[in-house]
């Protein structure tokens, strides 16, 4: 008799146990982050001078600060396109930041939960750059793309230089932004 209250009383234990860990299962963060794919679409102006052999990075993000750093975008080039028209002028790689033309980047990265609305980019090195505008499309889903951000003016060198244009709220003292806070990432 004494052996069967003791299994009993095991088996009761081994049940509680078995409940609470599925129970708190529910509970445990699903932290798998997707990784989704963008298009990022930046003109050069037309001006003399206006090209880059130098590295040039990018940042974006949207108002839940999903922050997403892309170093040496040079080496995402995919395509140059004409800037009159929507068709691909070629396929064959070649040398991005030229005067004049339109190139586009393929980018993989973290997911946007709500529309792109800041860009900066950063150009290091010694050559003088002018970015005409920079776009970036969400391929997974396109109402997270972001609208056109103009620069048409030469970039500081090694700051990151680019617009807000997330949420803005409007008070009697005027525009009050909201401060993003951005997290440290490792250097490449």
């Amino acid at each position: 008799m004494e052996i069967i209250r003791s299994r009993r009383g095991l088996i009761v234990a081994c049940c509680v146990f078995l409940l609470a860990l599925i129970a708190g299962g529910e509970n445990l963060p699903q932290n798998i982050k997707r990784n989704c794919s963008y298009t990022v679409t930046i003109q050069t102006t037309c001006t003399k001078g206006a090209d880059t052999s130098d590295h040039v990075s990018l940042r974006f993000g949207d108002e839940k600060s999903n922050d997403m750093i892309v170093h040496h975008l040079n080496s995402k080039h995919v395509r140059q396109v004409d800037p009159l028209q929507p068709l691909v002028l070629d396929d064959i790689p070649r040398k991005p930041f030229q005067a004049c033309l339109v190139d586009e980047f393929q980018v993989t990265g973290q997911c946007m939960e709500s529309p792109i609305c800041y860009l900066y980019l950063k150009l290091s090195g010694s050559d003088d750059w002018r970015p005409g505008f920079a776009q970036v499309e969400a391929l997974e889903e396109s109402g997270l793309s972001s609208k056109s951000f103009y620069f048409r003016r030469y970039l500081p060198r090694n700051v990151w230089h680019g617009s807000d244009l997330c949420s803005k709220e409007i008070t009697p003292f005027g525009i009050r932004h909201k401060r993003k806070v951005f997290k440290k990432t490792p250097a490449p």
